[in-house]
Protein backbone atom coordinates (compact mmCIF):
# COMPACT_ATOMS: atom_id res chain seq x y z
CA UNK A 1 0.00 0.00 0.00
CA UNK A 2 1.60 3.88 -0.98
CA UNK A 3 1.84 5.98 1.72
CA UNK A 4 -1.07 8.41 1.68
CA UNK A 5 -0.38 12.12 2.04
CA UNK A 6 -2.70 12.79 4.54
CA UNK A 7 -1.89 9.89 6.69
CA UNK A 8 1.79 10.48 6.73
CA UNK A 9 1.13 14.80 7.57
CA UNK A 10 -0.69 13.21 10.75
CA UNK A 11 2.51 11.08 11.75
CA UNK A 12 4.82 13.96 11.55
CA UNK A 13 2.33 15.54 14.31
CA UNK A 14 2.45 13.26 16.31
CA UNK A 15 5.48 13.25 19.00
CA UNK A 16 7.05 10.51 17.41
CA UNK A 17 6.95 11.66 13.72
CA UNK A 18 8.66 14.88 14.72
CA UNK A 19 11.88 13.02 16.89
CA UNK A 20 11.90 10.56 13.57
CA UNK A 21 11.66 13.91 11.19
CA UNK A 22 14.61 15.58 13.25
CA UNK A 23 17.15 12.28 13.77
CA UNK A 24 16.77 12.29 9.67
CA UNK A 25 17.07 16.09 9.42
CA UNK A 26 20.23 15.95 10.94
CA UNK A 27 21.73 12.92 8.79
CA UNK A 28 20.13 14.51 5.57
CA UNK A 29 22.20 17.90 6.58
CA UNK A 30 25.59 16.11 7.41
CA UNK A 31 25.09 14.58 3.59
CA UNK A 32 24.16 18.21 2.44
CA UNK A 33 25.30 20.97 4.45
CA UNK A 34 25.19 23.75 2.00
CA UNK A 35 22.41 24.14 -1.07
CA UNK A 36 23.76 28.15 -1.34
CA UNK A 37 22.90 29.09 -4.85
CA UNK A 38 21.42 25.83 -5.67
CA UNK A 39 18.20 24.00 -6.47
CA UNK A 40 16.63 21.51 -5.02
CA UNK A 41 13.08 18.87 -6.03
CA UNK A 42 11.83 16.99 -3.43
CA UNK A 43 10.07 13.87 -4.72
CA UNK A 44 7.76 11.82 -2.66
CA UNK A 45 6.74 13.42 0.51
CA UNK A 46 9.67 15.27 1.28
CA UNK A 47 8.10 18.46 3.19
CA UNK A 48 9.18 17.69 6.76
CA UNK A 49 13.03 17.62 5.65
CA UNK A 50 13.40 20.12 2.71
CA UNK A 51 12.86 22.81 5.26
CA UNK A 52 16.18 21.93 6.53
CA UNK A 53 17.31 23.90 3.27
CA UNK A 54 14.34 26.77 3.25
CA UNK A 55 14.61 30.38 4.39
CA UNK A 56 17.18 32.90 5.22
CA UNK A 57 20.09 30.36 6.58
CA UNK A 58 23.47 30.62 4.34
CA UNK A 59 22.71 26.72 3.50
CA UNK A 60 19.55 27.64 2.22
CA UNK A 61 18.72 26.33 -1.76
CA UNK A 62 18.08 29.31 -3.96
CA UNK A 63 14.84 27.45 -5.21
CA UNK A 64 13.00 24.39 -3.70
CA UNK A 65 9.82 22.55 -5.65
CA UNK A 66 8.33 19.64 -3.70
CA UNK A 67 7.10 17.21 -6.29
CA UNK A 68 4.17 14.74 -4.80
CA UNK A 69 3.36 11.71 -7.21
CA UNK A 70 -0.56 12.06 -7.90
CA UNK A 71 -1.02 8.28 -6.66
CA UNK A 72 -0.36 9.99 -2.73
CA UNK A 73 -2.78 13.17 -2.98
CA UNK A 74 -1.95 16.29 -2.73
CA UNK A 75 -0.90 18.53 0.67
CA UNK A 76 -0.05 22.61 0.73
CA UNK A 77 3.40 23.92 2.00
CA UNK A 78 4.43 25.67 3.03
CA UNK A 79 1.64 27.09 5.18
CA UNK A 80 2.74 30.65 5.83
CA UNK A 81 3.52 31.32 1.83
CA UNK A 82 2.97 30.73 -1.73
CA UNK A 83 2.77 27.10 -2.12
CA UNK A 84 5.44 25.08 -3.50
CA UNK A 85 4.22 21.67 -3.89
CA UNK A 86 2.43 20.31 -7.20
CA UNK A 87 1.19 16.81 -7.96
CA UNK A 88 3.27 14.82 -10.60
CA UNK A 89 3.18 11.56 -12.68
CA UNK A 90 6.26 9.85 -11.16
CA UNK A 91 7.15 8.24 -14.71
CA UNK A 92 6.91 11.56 -16.33
CA UNK A 93 8.16 14.85 -14.31
CA UNK A 94 7.08 17.99 -15.49
CA UNK A 95 10.51 19.86 -15.59
CA UNK A 96 13.28 20.27 -18.38
CA UNK A 97 16.04 17.94 -18.62
CA UNK A 98 19.09 19.15 -16.97
CA UNK A 99 17.09 21.75 -14.40
CA UNK A 100 17.75 20.71 -10.50
CA UNK A 101 21.18 20.29 -9.02
CA UNK A 102 19.72 17.75 -5.68
CA UNK A 103 16.81 15.38 -5.79
CA UNK A 104 15.90 14.23 -2.48
CA UNK A 105 13.45 11.24 -2.77
CA UNK A 106 11.44 10.34 0.61
CA UNK A 107 8.36 8.38 0.92
CA UNK A 108 8.79 7.98 -2.61
CA UNK A 109 10.43 5.26 -4.18
CA UNK A 110 9.05 2.84 -2.24
CA UNK A 111 5.68 3.78 -3.35
CA UNK A 112 6.79 4.09 -6.88
CA UNK A 113 4.36 2.06 -9.42
CA UNK A 114 8.02 1.58 -11.83
CA UNK A 115 10.71 2.62 -9.33
CA UNK A 116 12.75 2.12 -12.61
CA UNK A 117 10.85 4.86 -14.23
CA UNK A 118 10.97 7.39 -11.27
CA UNK A 119 14.42 6.90 -11.13
CA UNK A 120 15.39 7.52 -14.74
CA UNK A 121 13.26 11.00 -14.47
CA UNK A 122 15.48 11.79 -11.91
CA UNK A 123 18.60 11.07 -13.52
CA UNK A 124 17.03 13.23 -16.81
CA UNK A 125 16.09 16.27 -14.37
CA UNK A 126 19.35 16.29 -12.40
CA UNK A 127 22.29 18.43 -14.08
CA UNK A 128 25.22 16.92 -15.02
CA UNK A 129 27.18 17.08 -11.95
CA UNK A 130 23.54 16.43 -9.83
CA UNK A 131 23.21 14.66 -6.67
CA UNK A 132 20.28 12.39 -5.34
CA UNK A 133 19.53 11.41 -2.01
CA UNK A 134 17.37 8.40 -1.74
CA UNK A 135 15.96 7.53 2.06
CA UNK A 136 14.01 4.41 2.06
CA UNK A 137 12.99 2.01 4.42
CA UNK A 138 15.24 -0.85 5.65
CA UNK A 139 13.56 -4.09 4.93
CA UNK A 140 15.37 -5.80 8.00
CA UNK A 141 14.58 -3.17 10.34
CA UNK A 142 10.99 -2.31 12.72
CA UNK A 143 10.28 0.51 10.67
CA UNK A 144 9.72 -1.26 7.94
CA UNK A 145 7.18 -3.10 9.43
CA UNK A 146 5.30 -0.36 11.56
CA UNK A 147 2.41 -0.09 9.67
CA UNK A 148 0.83 3.30 11.43
CA UNK A 149 3.81 4.88 9.81
CA UNK A 150 4.84 6.16 6.35
CA UNK A 151 8.12 3.88 6.71
CA UNK A 152 5.68 0.62 6.66
CA UNK A 153 4.17 1.11 3.73
CA UNK A 154 4.98 0.03 0.34
CA UNK A 155 7.86 -1.67 -0.65
CA UNK A 156 10.96 -1.74 1.90
CA UNK A 157 14.86 -1.91 0.65
CA UNK A 158 18.01 -3.50 1.73
CA UNK A 159 21.37 -1.31 1.37
CA UNK A 160 21.82 -3.56 -1.28
CA UNK A 161 18.77 -3.38 -3.27
CA UNK A 162 18.91 -0.01 -3.44
CA UNK A 163 22.17 0.20 -4.91
CA UNK A 164 22.03 -2.29 -7.72
CA UNK A 165 18.46 -0.42 -7.85
CA UNK A 166 20.27 2.87 -8.67
CA UNK A 167 23.22 0.95 -10.74
CA UNK A 168 20.72 -0.20 -13.26
CA UNK A 169 19.24 3.27 -13.44
CA UNK A 170 22.80 4.76 -14.64
CA UNK A 171 23.61 6.11 -11.34
CA UNK A 172 26.28 5.58 -9.34
CA UNK A 173 26.40 5.12 -5.68
CA UNK A 174 28.50 7.20 -3.60
CA UNK A 175 28.02 7.36 0.17
CA UNK A 176 25.84 4.90 1.97
CA UNK A 177 24.52 4.92 5.60
CA UNK A 178 21.59 3.71 7.87
CA UNK A 179 19.69 6.09 9.97
CA UNK A 180 16.47 5.98 12.37
CA UNK A 181 17.45 3.26 15.47
CA UNK A 182 15.30 4.36 17.86
CA UNK A 183 11.96 2.00 17.86
CA UNK A 184 8.91 3.15 16.10
CA UNK A 185 6.67 4.15 19.49
CA UNK A 186 4.95 7.13 20.50
CA UNK A 187 6.58 6.17 24.40
CA UNK A 188 7.74 9.01 25.81
CA UNK A 189 10.64 7.40 27.73
CA UNK A 190 11.50 5.75 24.41
CA UNK A 191 11.77 9.44 22.71
CA UNK A 192 13.35 10.79 25.09
CA UNK A 193 16.34 8.42 24.47
CA UNK A 194 16.12 8.58 20.94
CA UNK A 195 19.81 10.41 20.26
CA UNK A 196 20.99 7.22 22.22
CA UNK A 197 19.33 4.69 20.20
CA UNK A 198 21.07 6.62 17.36
CA UNK A 199 24.61 6.37 18.85
CA UNK A 200 23.87 2.54 20.13
CA UNK A 201 22.90 1.87 16.59
CA UNK A 202 25.87 2.10 14.85
CA UNK A 203 26.90 -1.60 16.08
CA UNK A 204 23.54 -2.74 14.25
CA UNK A 205 23.06 -1.38 11.55
CA UNK A 206 20.73 -4.07 9.74
CA UNK A 207 18.17 -2.85 12.96
CA UNK A 208 18.18 0.55 11.18
CA UNK A 209 14.88 2.09 10.31
CA UNK A 210 15.86 3.51 6.65
CA UNK A 211 18.74 2.99 4.55
CA UNK A 212 19.98 6.62 3.23
CA UNK A 213 21.91 6.66 -0.19
CA UNK A 214 23.38 9.13 -2.57
CA UNK A 215 24.41 9.02 -5.93
CA UNK A 216 25.29 10.54 -8.59
CA UNK A 217 24.35 10.90 -12.98
CA UNK A 218 26.76 8.39 -13.56
CA UNK A 219 27.23 9.78 -17.88
CA UNK A 220 29.56 7.29 -18.78
CA UNK A 221 26.19 5.01 -19.11
CA UNK A 222 24.43 5.21 -21.87
CA UNK A 223 20.93 7.66 -22.06
CA UNK A 224 18.32 5.70 -20.75
CA UNK A 225 15.94 4.30 -23.31
CA UNK A 226 12.15 4.98 -23.16
CA UNK A 227 9.32 6.03 -25.03
CA UNK A 228 9.16 8.91 -27.13
CA UNK A 229 9.42 12.42 -25.52
CA UNK A 230 5.61 13.43 -24.60
CA UNK A 231 4.41 16.95 -23.28
CA UNK A 232 5.03 16.54 -19.58
CA UNK A 233 2.22 18.61 -17.61
CA UNK A 234 1.48 18.94 -13.78
CA UNK A 235 -1.70 17.08 -13.02
CA UNK A 236 -3.00 19.55 -10.17
CA UNK A 237 -1.87 22.65 -8.27
CA UNK A 238 -2.10 21.86 -4.66
CA UNK A 239 -4.58 24.49 -2.99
Amino acid sequence: MATDVHAAAQFYATRGGAVAARLLREHLLAAWPDLTGQTLLGLGYTMPYLRAWRGSEARAAARIVAAIPAQLGLARWPPDGPGLVCAVEEGALPFPDLCFDRVLLVHGIESAENARAMLREIWRVLKDDGRVLVVAPNRSGLWAHAESTPFGQGQPYSPGQIGRLLARSLFRVERRQTALFVPPLQSRLVLKGARLWERAGCAAPRLAGVTITEATKDLYGAVPAGPKAQRRRVLAPAV
